[in-house]
């Protein structure tokens, strides 16, 4: 059976912490443990690639105390988690710009990205400082020069020769409905599922919910669906 490529809008960490009376990085640690939780459930449930939403370009207008915070904790997310991502056999990359980010994360992704490499069970794509449109005009901008301006040119240029491309089951918690400029080209023919559960409480349960409601729909890719070709 091919495996699912799901993409997750980690959204709602801020308001998890803030209706505890507790400060936002404190949401966004908890959040960490969320992501924890779905990494290791992911497999069973048949998910082959798993692209998160862990920092945007437009994050870094946010206070500087909390992109602070955001940076720590993901420096130590990727120290943390890349032996235990060896073990289980997953594979680790980023996606995103790199330039703006504090040189020691830099190469702890670049370190964490080597040692994961041979993982197979799980391809974790973290996508940080990441914009769609971003990527798009880049991607756009080397085709034109390579004489390549195909679909199939531009999506290895996006995904950067991953054997991951398009997104097929986009998550997004918190409540809110919009894609907010993550992976809109890869999105193109993703089952969109959103829920009002906010990141931090977020696991396995609610995962299995939402793959379980990926395969309950008809994906038509513009065509007719089986039912309707029966029906016909």
């Amino acid at each position: 059976m091919k495996t699912i490529h799901a993409a997750i809008i980690m959204d709602g960490n801020g308001r998890w912490a803030t209706r505890r009376g507790m400060p936002r990085q404190a949401g966004h640690a908890a959040g960490v443990e969320a992501l924890g939780r779905v990494v290791e459930a992911a497999p069973d449930l048949g998910i082959g690639a798993l692209t998160v939403y862990a920092f945007s370009a437009d994050n870094w207008q946010r206070p500087k105390v909390e992109v602070t915070a955001l940076m720590a904790l993901l420096r130590r997310y990727i120290e943390k988690e890349t032996r235990r991502l060896v073990e289980g056999g997953a594979r680790i990359t980023v996606v995103g710009r790199r330039d703006r980010l504090p040189g020691d994360i830099a190469t702890a992704i670049a370190s964490a990205e080597r040692a994961t490499a041979g993982g197979t069970k799980l391809h974790l794509r973290v996508a940080v400082d990441y914009s769609a449109r971003d990527a798009i005009v880049e991607a756009a901008t080397a085709a034109a020069r390579s004489g390549d301006c195909t679909r199939e040119g531009l999506s290895r240029l996006l995904t950067a020769g991953s054997a991951h491309c398009d997104v097929d089951l986009l998550i997004r918690t918190g409540g809110e409905k919009r894609l907010s400029d993550f992976l809109l080209w890869e999105c193109a023919y993703a089952e969109l599922y959103f829920t009002d559960r906010l990141w931090p409480d977020f696991g396995a349960e609610d995962l299995a919910a939402a793959v379980a409601e990926f395969h309950a729909r008809e994906r038509r890719f513009g065509g007719l669906g089986p039912s309707a070709v029966s029906a016909a």
